[in-house]
């Protein structure tokens, strides 16, 4: 969803735009309907956007592609985005974002290293060490008891991550050393929840789109936990608005967290109450124990985006979670047949 918005994006304002997907998505998560095909045939309507079903693990491929081109952007937004998959197939995790990033890095290495490389990290990368903070318990959700949110400065290391999480923070620690080692203009966006129009979430991932199809076929919903658990959201174009602002800056190197911020959190109880509110429905709410994995609070603290990429989100939740729901709406045939 993210790569589509940004080839939409820099399509718009002229760019001669590559979009290189395997599309693989679905298979990832295990569905045997469509879902980022969508996207794919969205792109084909759209002037200056030459659509390349490739794979980031094959060297070939890209020495070929990146040979042909010199290109002053790559947006990395390639990857295996779910944490349940990666505890099941570490192997391939690490091959699609670990070894596929090295794939992308390198070929822009030898082909374009003038070019301004951008890489879409995750906030796992910091993995359990968020959870040392001190939480507060209220009526609908959990906050940090004694901070905001999470800072660029939180430690990365002496914790435990999932399989996803390590091959991301391997991903995004070649980014940065890439920019040291070979002087690449590269920027690491630590990124939170996205979420935006196009997007086809499923259980382990996605998880605002995800609740909104539930709601609009009446179909239940299963929480692992109490449903107090929040995180900080971003509305998609906001997210794309960032990664032009570091293209066009003069920063050499640099990592961002980045999402709504303090100012724009959801728990997945207030997800709920607000599409009872929208869809004018109620489904089943399942609760499950909680999963090793979860944690009761991550909000990214994004002052440093503010500061040195002159930029700021501007979509609210509940503006964004609106447009989310009726883009859903009008394409619910897209949904057919996804459990």
């Amino acid at each position: 969803m993210v790569g589509s918005h940004a080839a939409e994006y820099f399509a718009a304002k002229n760019n001669k735009v590559y979009v290189y997907d395997s599309l693989i998505r679905s298979q990832i998560f295990g569905s045997k309907h469509p879902s980022v095909e969508y996207n794919w045939n969205y792109l084909k309507k759209i002037k200056n956007i030459t659509l390349l079903r490739k794979d980031i693990r094959d060297k070939k491929s890209l020495k070929e592609v990146f040979k042909k081109n010199r290109f002053e952007a790559i947006i990395h937004t390639a990857g295996q985005p779910g944490v349940r998959f990666s505890l099941k197939r570490p192997d391939e995790d690490f091959q699609i974002n670990c070894l596929g990033t090295v794939n992308v890095l390198e070929a822009v290495r030898h082909y374009c290293p003038q070019a301004a490389f951008i890489y879409c990290s995750s906030n796992k990368v910091y993995g359990n060490n968020i959870n040392k903070y001190k939480v507060k318990q209220q009526k609908t959700r959990y906050s940090f008891a004694e901070i905001k949110g999470i800072s660029e400065s939180e430690p990365i290391d002496l914790t435990g991550h999932t399989p996803y999480g390590v091959s991301k923070l391997a991903g995004d620690l070649y980014v940065q050393d890439y920019a040291y080692s070979y002087r690449m203009k590269t920027a690491v966006f630590r990124m939170s929840c996205i979420y935006g129009p196009r997007q086809f979430g499923f259980e382990d991932q996605g998880w605002l789109s995800w609740f909104s199809l539930r709601f609009l076929k009446g179909k239940p919903i299963t929480i692992f936990g109490d449903g107090k658990q929040v995180r900080d959201v971003l509305w998609v174009e906001d997210l794309i608005s960032a990664f032009d602002k570091f293209i066009q800056s003069k920063l050499q190197s640099e990592v961002f967290n980045i999402g709504g911020g303090p100012t724009r959190t959801l728990s997945l109880l207030e997800l709920v109450f607000l599409l009872e509110k929208l869809t004018n429905k109620k489904v089943k709410i399942i609760y499950e124990p909680w999963r090793k994995f979860d944690q009761k609070v991550y909000v990214s603290l994004i002052e440093k985006a503010k500061k040195f990429l002159g930029w700021i989100p501007l979509i609210e939740v509940d503006s964004g979670l609106s447009r989310l729901v009726s883009w859903m709406k009008t394409n619910i045939n897209l949904f057919a047949g996804r459990k």
